[in-house]
């Protein structure tokens, strides 16, 4: 997916957790909204989240575009937390977007910044290492901790 003349570098870095067991999804959210819809809000992050999820049901596709999807469910406690973008429309790859098809449903999933290897400021996606997904500790701390 191309994100040419779009730009995320400024964008909050997310840890994303289930919101029913807090159990940690990703190290890598982002904040976004629905290509297809803009009025959905909903996280995504880009690459796989390893050892959190797993897919469950068949692909489907919506109403809005063609995108081929495929819901994704959290590991620890088996509640639908999100979809993965299996073969993305051609509308969607020539929008702006930000190339990331693993998504979050905002109502199934905390998302709370992450901090800076300072431990004081918020991370950016534009200083966020490439492909990294860290091996922290997978149960969700408190946002009041993030926050500190």
């Amino acid at each position: 997916m191309s994100s040419s003349g779009c730009t995320f570098a400024e964008r909050r870095v997310s840890v994303l957790c289930c919101r029913f067991c807090r159990q940690v999804l990703s190290w890598r959210g982002m904040q976004a909204v629905l290509l297809a819809d803009t009025d959905t809000d909903l996280y995504s992050t880009d690459i796989p989240p390893s050892g959190t999820v797993d897919f469950i049901g068949s692909c489907y596709f919506t109403e809005i575009c063609r995108c081929k999807l495929k819901n994704i469910a959290c590991l620890k406690c088996g509640n639908v937390v999100g979809y993965h973008v299996i073969c993305p429309c051609k509308p969607c790859l020539l929008s702006c977007n930000n190339g990331h098809l693993w998504m979050f449903h905002s109502q199934a999933v905390l998302g709370i910044n992450r901090l800076d290897p300072s431990g004081v400021n918020v991370l950016l996606w534009g200083n966020l290492p490439d492909l990294e997904e860290s091996t922290e500790d997978t149960s969700c701390t408190s946002e009041e901790e993030y926050i500190r």
